[in-house]
């Protein structure tokens, strides 16, 4: 093996999940694993650049009482000493990431102080020497964060709004990783350490739609007669405690008065299934318990699968006592945070490859699969393309409990951009079966499974950008 160069190895290289079975010029064979460092190319950054475009919504969204006008899709450029090169994307959210800067700020304000925490990574690692995406977000995140702390004026500022800045540069880092060691599916970048916790192989992905607080009861039952099935619903409305817990009930009151009587296929007992995310606006146990009351009173509590985020992120307290199953989202900033939650009795977590970055996103998957805690793949409002990276993740994950053999992956930005159909152009497999809704599924097939979904593919909207 030692007397094969290792350009050749990439050459005559049929990669497969974990490795690759290498073929040399004097008939020995092997297994190129690219966990092993000293089985990975050695990625010099030559050059780095960032551009980003303002995406306008149809309509104000509305969730942690804010609502948002725009989300911005900021790009990060990488090239190597071996004229490889890569992009990287990110919708950015504010409001998701920090309400208190959204809150702070301008919308564009606060969208321009993320993207200058992207600018600032990128020239952090502008000539710098890296071999695995894990370990350069390892080493460039602390440091970002930091930053961000100082731009915003905010020594609380949360951890999310770092990772949700870096999304860019690591997936442009794990593109650039990919062209450097010759892999060409998802399955050929994950390390050894996080496989278990991605291992299966759906047929298809549920397609989850966002019903914030704006969307209009007849909307959300069209979408159940398109066949979608698994709901997302807004709750922690704006106002007071009282307030809020009113226009809630009233809320998940009309909602189930719509479509409680939809019947599904998916689920063991043929209802849909509901899933509420307060996005932490809940202050305590007692309100929130009050809602689950008022559910059992119209008959929408055994609906319900998910709470997501009810509590902020400082009242950290066990939560074993409430008799749903809550999703820690958010205050799952990474590995030891989703430890901490799943510690206090959270049942589920939210995974956001997509928010949080993928080389986070692995190490919480592996915490949460070491526990036998379930997870799936929640928006972020993201472009066509990184759906396809959030996907990728829900298409490996294990079945939810409840549900049937099936990934579970939200996609509302069809829902909110006002220029969908041209940012769907932009997508290398626009016109393949994997991106299309059908039935309330995403149908998966070989070609995804062997090309990731497109994403390793130069996209020349992009491209154009960095000329």
């Amino acid at each position: 093996m030692s007397s094969i160069d290792r350009r050749e190895f990439i050459k005559k290289t049929s990669f497969i999940a974990g490795g690759a079975i290498l073929a040399g010029s004097d008939g020995t064979t092997g297994v190129f694993n690219y966990d092993k460092p000293g089985n990975l190319e050695s990625i010099r950054l030559s050059r780095v650049s960032s551009n980003f475009e303002r995406e306008p919504l149809i309509r104000p969204f509305g969730f942690k009482g804010g609502y948002m006008k725009e989300i911005w899709q900021s790009a990060a450029y990488l090239e190597s000493d071996s004229g490889n090169h890569s992009i990287g994307l990110c919708s950015q959210s504010v409001l998701w990431s920090d309400a208190n800067v959204f809150s702070a700020h301008s919308e564009a304000g606060g969208n321009s102080l993320m993207y200058a925490m992207t600018e600032r990574a990128l020239q952090m690692i502008n000539g710098q020497t890296f071999i695995s995406p894990v370990q350069l977000l390892d080493d460039i995140y602390p440091e970002v964060y930091e930053y961000g702390k100082k731009i915003t004026a905010n020594p609380a500022l949360r951890k999310t709004f770092a990772l949700n800045a870096l999304v860019a540069v690591d997936n442009a880092a794990w593109i650039l990783f990919a062209r450097e060691n010759g892999i060409s599916s998802f399955d050929g970048i994950i390390p050894e350490q996080y496989k278990a916790a991605l291992s299966e192989r759906h047929e298809s992905v549920a397609a989850i739609p966002l019903m914030a607080y704006a969307i209009p009861v007849d909307e959300i039952k069209t979408a159940t007669g398109q066949g979608y099935f698994f709901m997302k619903i807004k709750i922690g409305q704006p106002g007071t405690q009282d307030e809020m817990l009113e226009k809630d009930k009233a809320r998940i009151s009309e909602i189930h008065k719509a479509i409680g009587d939809v019947r599904t296929d998916h689920t063991r007992n043929k209802k849909l299934p509901y899933y509420f995310d307060a996005n932490g606006r809940y202050g305590k146990k007692e309100t929130l318990l009050k809602l689950l009351d008022h559910c059992k009173k119209i008959g929408a509590y055994e609906q319900i699968v998910i709470i997501e985020e009810p509590f902020p992120e400082e009242y950290e307290t066990d939560v074993r006592d409430i008799p749903v199953r809550l999703a820690s989202d958010e205050s799952a900033h990474n590995e030891e945070d989703s430890i901490k939650r799943m510690e206090m009795g959270y049942k589920a977590i939210a995974l956001k490859a997509i928010a949080k970055t993928l080389s986070m996103t692995m190490k919480i998957a592996k915490a949460a699969h070491d526990r036998n805690i379930p997870c799936f793949c929640a928006d972020l409002t993201v472009n066509p393309i990184l759906i396809d990276w959030n996907k990728n993740v829900a298409a490996r994950l294990a079945p939810f409990p409840g549900i049937g053999n099936i990934g579970l992956v939200e996609s509302n930005g069809h829902q909110n951009y006002k220029n969908w159909n041209t940012m769907m152009s932009y997508h290398p497999a626009k016109d393949s079966q994997w991106t299309r809704v059908e039935n309330g599924v995403y149908r998966l097939n070989e070609e995804f499974y062997r090309n990731g979904g497109g994403i390793f593919e130069p996209v020349q909207h992009y491209e154009e950008k960095f000329l």
